[in-house]
């Protein structure tokens, strides 16, 4: 029995599908919800975020946001949302680069924390990238 989940952010609907289970970084740690879970209403954090689908594993990279979690549905409300597939690695490569450099100049303590929190994405869209080329998108029997 699969649970409906919907990712959406102020751009556009990332996902609106069934799943057997998703995993996401929650302000406590990381929560795995899986169909009839308790409801829950909890900040995300910058990190990756997993679903599964008849076995497959698919990862997207989330900036922050908020989740919703009902019975019969999730709803993911993010900052922003990308699968491994719409990242592009070279961009975010270049990102992570900028970002670390920005801190190094160590300006005000706005452009540091700035600097911070666009490294952070860039390494999460990094290695949710590098996930789908190094793996590709693997079942969970194996």
């Amino acid at each position: 029995m699969p649970i409906r989940l919907e990712i959406v952010t102020a751009e556009r609907t990332v996902l609106s599908d069934d799943v057997d289970m998703v995993n996401v970084p929650a302000i406590g740690g990381r929560m795995g919800i899986l169909p009839r879970h308790e409801p829950v209403l909890t900040m995300l954090v910058p990190g990756e975020m997993t679903i599964v689908k008849r076995g497959e594993r698919i990862p997207f990279a989330v900036s922050g946001g908020f989740l919703e979690v009902l019975p019969d549905r999730v709803t993911i409300l993010a900052d922003t949302a990308e699968r491994a597939d719409e990242i592009d690695e070279a961009r975010a490569e270049q990102a992570r680069r900028r970002a670390e450099e920005a801190l190094r100049e160590r300006k005000s303590a706005e452009e540091v924390a700035a600097a911070e929190a666009q490294l952070r994405r860039a390494l999460v869209r990094l290695r949710v990238a590098r996930m789908r080329r190094d793996r590709g998108q693997r079942h969970i029997s194996e």
